[in-house]
């Protein structure tokens, strides 16, 4: 994932050049046919069977540690025949499947069901049917081991111990404690039925009853350095009543719905929404390292935590959908600012973090504790979100709370962003075990010059100048409505020096496009990538240029027919399965769109999202994190990209960005103005929207037949049925 897939920081030893970088993560083990489920920063990686098998990469994790690393039944002596998995939420799922049948025999007559529940631990209910007309005798035995290995150790197929687990039995109990250094983890298994416990398996012999059944609750709790985690579920309680259950229909009671005549694109958001909902972190960490409210965790299974600029962007597409997302982002991010220099974690003071991390490490592993800094992007995208959800008229006072965090941002931006006083922010990791490149692109590989040669650091991306433009745009909307005219023009003045200056060093003449950035010695990365869609995206390019950048990226060598590549299949280092050098990702795309949109490119837009929305029905309804760059003239579908995340997060906000898109919806409620003039495709057909969060309320968008009708919108805020000019005012 963008920010997500390196070893990025604390806690994981230097990768050889080459490999340390955010991009297609070593899954040994791992394979299409896993079943993960999640909730908050749990997961579980399982096989379809239920089991959980050693040595590979499943396991049940909670906040970067493997606790469970087997977990395997056996049912009279043999592993039961799969037969179905029924998911029923992001948390829980059903596994179905068959005793083997005795020899001789062509069916079985003894069915086996697991109903597993994820979340600070896990629950498993197990049912032993008997469709016989005599009882059956059955032998259970669950194996189990916990190695308490950090989730890069197993992502990477590098775990190594860190001491034998003390095992203890007591009882019903099973419990494993691991001490390592100055941390300690504890797995707990508990089960409601009379056991035989021992180091490494739970027997219970039963007798299920003819046409009848059989069950047992097995109740796996958590421990971190001593402290009990409350667990989700409990096997006295019904799993209804459950935090997480209740959480999800709230969401699912307050998210908009949306309805459309376009069936793929109505089960695109619905499917998108309720992965958002899944991504959801609310608990605070014992260290205190947890969220101010709810936050989107990056994506399964790899990066359930809080990635700044994922989570930054995130909850930008999502603010029609649910502005407590960005909220809660903002609080978090605020709470861990950048306070001092620290080369190892490259904290410096008013940068926004990178990436959020727990788990039991090595000493020579270890870096600065749990936070990275390594990003140029987060601390620009923090100003932003702020100034956009000003905009839509949410949150006042925690906007004003936040702002002298967004000074110190700028401040950083200023500082230590612009490392030379060119006017640009650049990035150049601060040692060997950084991330090389620090943009949303962050894989080793991912900015080269049009000849495939690399480009070397300190470098100034497009996109992240186009984000600084935005940052001191928004800063002096803020100024203005506060009526301190000095600050304004002093921050205006700031955004017309950096246009001016990014329009002279970034634009390529002779190519008809901006680079994707400026290297060491100051010269143009003369590749073509989507990038420049981003600086349409933020207003910093002259209109007169956007025409020809347009077509640059309309064009066949960067537009696949369902999105955008992320480098141009003419140039040097394209592949079209790679991470960043000629992939497709739908959260860029969707930004791209934006971009054209807002340049007035309505077609473009248009092609860009329905051929998302084509993608999706090729995935089973969503969007993957990434996908491969083939064209349509290549292959009819679009291809899987091997290690793509999902549920992904800025994948799943990705159809609520075109949405807003399409629907050219642009509030600007302190000027008590909405823009509203849909622009939406034919295949679309008719749209409604309901439940929209806007100004304090909640509005419905009706477009039918070609026009446009909205209901609840406060009387004083004007309608305005025209786009929002490209340029900010």
């Amino acid at each position: 994932m963008a920010g997500p897939g390196a070893p990025s920081h604390i806690g994981w030893p230097p990768m050889a050049e080459g490999w340390g970088y955010a991009g297609s993560p070593s899954l040994s083990g791992l394979t299409a046919g896993t079943m993960t489920l999640v909730e908050g920063t749990s997961f579980c990686i399982s096989s379809p069977t239920g089991d959980i098998h050693r040595g590979t990469a499943q396991g049940l994790f909670y906040r970067d540690t493997r606790f469970l690393s087997r977990w395997e039944l056996t049912v009279n002596g043999g592993i039961p025949q799969p037969l179905s998995v029924v998911p029923h939420e992001p948390f829980a799922a059903s596994f179905v499947s068959r005793v083997r049948p005795h020899h001789g025999q062509a069916d079985s007559t003894l069915l086996v069901v697991r109903r597993r529940f994820v979340g600070s631990g896990m629950r498993e209910d197990l049912v032993v049917r008997n469709l016989a007309r005599e009882p059956a005798a059955c032998s259970v035995l669950m194996s189990l081991e916990a190695d308490f290995a950090h989730l890069f150790e197993v992502k990477e197929d590098r775990v190594s111990p860190k001491g034998e687990p003390e095992v203890d039995v007591a009882g019903r109990t099973l419990t494993y404690r691991l001490a390592w250094l100055d941390s300690s983890r504890a797995l707990q298994l508990s089960v409601a039925d009379e056991v035989l416990l021992l180091p490494g398996m739970a027997r219970l012999q039963v007798v299920v009853p003819a046409r009848g059944e059989w069950s047992t609750c097995f109740q796996v709790s958590l421990s971190m350095d001593g402290e009990p985690v409350p667990p989700r579920y409990r096997c006295s309680d019904p799993v209804e009543r459950s935090k997480p259950a209740a959480r999800l229909r709230a969401w699912r009671r307050k998210t908009p719905s949306v309805i459309t005549g376009h069936e793929g694109f109505n089960a695109l958001v619905a499917r998108s929404e309720e992965d958002l909902g899944a991504l959801r972190i609310f608990e605070s960490d014992h260290t205190n390292h947890g969220p101010a409210g709810a936050v989107i965790a990056a994506g399964a299974p790899w990066y359930m935590t809080l990635f700044g600029r994922d989570s930054l962007i995130t909850s930008w597409m999502t603010l029609p959908v649910d502005p407590s997302v960005a909220i809660g982002t903002l609080l978090t991010l605020a709470r861990f600012q950048g306070q001092r220099v620290d080369q190892l974690s490259e904290e410096e003071p008013g940068r926004i973090l990178h990436e959020m991390r727990w788990g039991v490490t090595r000493p020579e592993e270890t870096r600065a504790g749990d936070l990275y800094y390594g990003t140029a992007d987060a601390t620009p995208l923090f100003v932003m979100l702020l100034g956009e959800l000003r905009r839509w008229g949410l949150a006042d006072s925690l906007v004003d709370r936040l702002l002298p965090h967004a000074d110190r941002a700028l401040e950083w931006i200023e500082r230590y962003g612009d490392r030379d006083g060119d006017g640009f922010v650049e990035y150049q990791r601060a040692t060997d075990r950084g991330l090389v490149n620090q943009g949303w692109k962050d894989s080793w590989d991912a900015i080269n010059f049009a000849s495939g040669r690399l480009a070397e650091p300190p470098i100034a991306l497009c996109e992240v100048q186009g984000y600084v433009y935005a940052a001191y745009m928004a800063r002096a909307h803020f100024a203005r409505e506060a009526k301190d005219e000095e600050a304004d023009r002093h921050y205006r003045d700031k955004a017309a020096r950096l246009k001016s200056a990014f329009n002279k060093h970034f634009w390529l003449e002779d190519k008809g496009y901006p680079a994707v950035g400026l290297d060491g010695d100051k010269r143009p990365i003369d590749s073509l990538t989507s990038n420049i869609g981003h600086c349409l995206w933020t207003g910093i390019l002259d209109p007169p240029r956007a025409r020809k950048v347009a077509a640059r990226l309309m064009s066949p060598e960067m537009f696949t027919g369902w999105g955008i590549r992320t480098l141009a299949s003419s140039m040097g280092s394209y592949n079209p399965v790679s991470y960043h050098n000629g992939s497709v990702w739908p959260h860029d795309s969707a930004i791209v769109a934006a971009g054209l949109m807002r340049y007035g490119f309505v077609a473009e837009a248009q092609r860009i999202a329905l051929g998302l929305i084509e993608a999706s029905e090729a995935f089973e309804g969503r969007l993957p994190e990434l996908f491969c760059g083939f064209g349509r003239s290549e292959f009819s579908l679009p291809v899987r990209y091997p290690t793509s995340g999902s549920p992904q997060a800025w994948a799943a906000a990705a159809p609520f960005s075109l949405l807003r898109t399409l629907l050219r919806l642009d509030p600007w409620i302190p000027r008590l103005q909405v823009h509203l003039a849909p622009a939406l495709p034919s295949e679309l057909g008719d749209v409604k929207v309901v439940n929209v969060p806007l100004a304090g309320t909640r509005i419905t968008i009706e477009v039918t037949d070609g026009k446009t009708t909205v209901g609840g919108l406060p009387p004083d805020i004007q309608l305005l049925a025209e786009p929002r000019p490209p340029l900010p005012g």
